[in-house]
């Protein structure tokens, strides 16, 4: 028999139904909020332990077709791979519930969370966390700590916890928290930009673009809210479950335990060593000096009389390491490469290396080196992606792709497909740089960041690279944007913030997160807490310390804007405007006439039927021009349609009236009918006849008078029927 825990959180109801479906798994829920339905599981083998130290958990997000109605578009009718957004959000699951799984639990275990049905006001990734979280929480796998995710949106000033989807469209903030009732485990964070009207004149208003950054203190504020709203949540969660808990398994959490003996041999005899790897490491991830320095104790007398393998002399240098990076950290300020806390490393910048790109910035910072290349088409040339909620594609006009060759890090591995790694870093540099971009800019931008060396933070190297990229490709933008990864050290009451933290520090440290913005706020975020738990006042001093970071940063950016030469390959172009009523001349009969100005000049044209705005872009300057006057003389060649007369139909025509029309045009759908007292009306084909029409040509021509009646009237609109229906 089920179980069903209903709670009301936030202004929304939730219900959790356990010991419904898929009973074999360890744990199941079925969650469900509005018209949304998630399933999540959770299964471990505690029978197949793993043989190195680290917790194998794989998670799964999936999104099913059927739960919005729908059969997936392309060639083959199943879901296949997963899309960027399902991959996105199963990285932010696993984020968040890792942390979570006892230090030795080395099970192969898999999460999967699966769509049933969907509901285009639900938020699904938060529902999909609580639904995996409430299905670990209550099942027999030693987990004891409830997790649950929050979104907060700033609305009008406000900030508003879990919005309806819908009402984030209004919202100037994104931000997604992810913690337990004590402890925040994991925060992403974007900017949203938007329009404001301003008055310029009297009667006048100008649109101004807005990116809405945040100032750090507005962000500590924000995530004091999500942390309030975790904190009730999960307190919610753990006492409404109590009573569906499973028993706990007993599983031996394996320890891989090193001879302490070992321990104090490195130390006592290698110190010296070790503090010299340690100072190479820093130019490299690499472990080479590691492992050379633990072959060489490996065949000393000690280890060898003591038989001890070299695996576990590695681990007792790589102890040693850490333990000596973070005593350098902590109580000499000085870091493994000798800079200070604060200290950024050298930076070079490079705009414009690639003269058949449109665009292209080589910036290196340190050991990490980003070449990123910028793209620029028309707005039909963007990605076309589904969303579960939303019937018709959607097209996506900006890009951040980022690609991680081993080559990078020194490893002789080929490059493969994309991961999930290369997925979140792409979708972090996008989040940081898209509310720049002027929201009247509509073509498509491609930015694609070669990571060619990587020793720290290839993800912000994408954003500083990318944001002169954008720059230098003449593309609108608000400010500049560096972004620069932050990490922290913990002994005691003791704690040290580094500014660009290297590989070294991300891996022994105890927390790295990575703010970018301009000078004048945070437009991206994201942080992943090792520790179990931030203080925000700590969270503040971290924040305020990126800034300083960020502006040096900016500052050697507004340096190398400044020198930067246009690309040869730049495509040129130029924007007028035209009468909207004759844009259908420029297109001509099936787009014949305009498919001849693109032959005929070799050029893009880019046409809003709304606006009459044209956009003609092109390699050759007199190309471009020559199909600009082309236009505009088809443009004053043609007659002006004649603006339709504005009728208020609901004061002329009433419903069940019986009148004659005559027959204007015919469309595949109907004949527009033009009415005695004014105005024009849709006779759809479905109401032309009581038999079936399968062409309207084959029962209406134009100038056919027809008897009709009205169906139904508004201010602005008539239905129509024959009346002998």
């Amino acid at each position: 028999m089920s179980t069903v825990c209903e709670f009301e959180l936030n202004g929304k109801d939730e219900i959790f139904e356990f010991n419904k479906v898929a009973k074999q798994a360890n744990g199941s829920v079925l969650a469900k909020c509005g018209n949304a339905v998630v399933l999540a599981t959770v299964v471990s083998e505690f029978d197949n332990p793993g043989t190195e130290d680290f917790t194998p958990l794989t998670v799964q997000y999936i999104e099913k077709a059927y739960a919005a109605a729908k059969i997936p578009g392309g060639f083959f009718k199943r879901e296949s791979k997963p899309s960027e957004l399902e991959t996105l959000t199963s990285r932010i699951i696993d984020r968040s519930l890792r942390p979570l799984f006892p230090k030795g639990y080395v099970y192969p275990t898999t999460i999967t969370v699966m769509v049933l049905s969907a509901d285009k006001d639900v938020d699904l990734q938060t529902l999909a966390l609580n639904a995996a979280s409430a299905a670990l929480y209550t099942s027999n796998i030693p987990v004891k700590k409830s997790v649950a995710g929050v979104r907060v949106a700033k609305i009008d000033g406000e900030y508003i916890v879990n919005p309806n989807v819908t009402d984030m469209i209004n919202s100037t903030l994104d931000l997604y928290v992810a913690g337990s009732k004590d402890e925040l485990l994991m925060i992403e964070m974007r900017a949203i930009s938007s329009e404001d009207m301003v008055e310029v004149d009297i009667e006048a208003f100008s649109k101004i673009h807005k990116t809405n950054e945040m100032t750090e203190e507005e962000l500590v504020e924000a995530i004091s809210v999500a942390q309030i709203a975790l904190k009730e949540a999960n307190e919610t969660y753990e006492t409404g479950f109590e009573n569906v808990c499973k028993e706990k398994h007993e599983v031996e959490l394996v320890e891989f335990t090193i001879p302490e003996d070992l321990i104090a041999h490195v130390k006592n005899t290698y110190l010296h060593d070790v503090k010299d790897a340690v100072k190479k490491l820093a130019k490299s991830e690499r472990a080479t000096e590691l492992k050379d320095l633990a072959k060489k104790i490996a065949k000393d007398e000690y280890c060898t009389s003591n038989e001890f393998p070299f695996e576990n002399v590695y681990e007792a240098v790589s102890i040693v390491k850490k333990e000596v990076v973070r005593a350098m950290i902590v109580n000499e300020h000085v870091r493994a490469d000798g800079r200070g806390l604060k200290t950024v490393r050298p930076i070079s910048i490079d705009t414009n290396i690639l003269p058949s790109a449109h665009a292209s910035c080589l910036f290196t910072r340190g050991e990490t080196q980003a070449l990123v290349v910028a793209t620029l088409a028309g707005a039909k040339d963007g990605q076309m992606f589904e969303t579960l909620n939303e019937k018709s594609t959607s097209m996506e006009n900006f890009m951040v792709h980022y690609n991680f060759p081993g080559f990078s890090v020194g490893e002789a591995k080929p490059m493969f497909g994309v991961g999930r790694r290369e997925l979140g870093h792409g979708n972090l540099g996008k989040r940081a740089l898209e509310a720049t971009i002027d929201r009247d800019f509509g073509d498509t931008v491609r930015l694609v960041s070669e990571i060619l060396e990587s020793n720290g933070s290839s993800s912000m190297a994408t954003v500083c690279g990318g944001s002169l990229a954008l720059k230098a490709a003449g593309v609108p933008i608000s400010a500049l944007v560096a972004g620069v990864a932050m990490g922290m050290v913990v002994e005691g009451d003791k704690h040290c913030v580094l500014t660009d933290i290297m590989g070294l520090e991300d891996h022994d440290g105890d927390m790295d997160f990575k703010v970018a913005g301009p000078k004048t706020g945070i437009t991206a975020l994201q942080m992943d807490i090792k520790l179990g738990g931030i203080e925000l006042s700590v969270l503040k001093e971290a924040l305020l310390q990126a800034k300083e970071g960020r502006e040096h940063i900016l500052t050697l950016m507004e340096e190398a804007s400044a020198e930067i030469v246009p690309s040869p390959a730049l495509p040129l172009m130029e924007q007028f405007a035209i009468d909207p009523s004759k844009i259908m001349v420029v297109i001509g009969k099936a787009g014949s006439t305009i498919k001849e100005i693109i032959e005929k000049f070799s050029v893009s044209i880019d046409l809003d039927r709304d606006s009459g705005n044209v956009k003609v872009a092109g390699d050759n300057k007199q190309n471009v021009l020559d199909a600009c006057a082309h236009i505009k003389t088809i443009s004053d060649n043609a007659p002006s349609r004649k603006q339709n007369e504005k009728i208020i139909f609901d004061s002329l025509y009433k419903e069940e009236e019986v009148l004659e029309g005559v027959v204007e045009r015919i469309v595949d759908f109907g004949a527009f009918m033009k009415l005695p007292k004014g105005g024009e009306g849709l006779l759809h084909i479905s109401k032309i006849s009581k038999e079936r029409v399968k062409n309207v040509s084959d029962v209406l021509s134009v100038g056919d008078k027809v008897e009709l009646k009205v169906l139904k009237v508004s201010r602005d609109r008539i239905e129509l029927a024959s009346a002998n229906i």
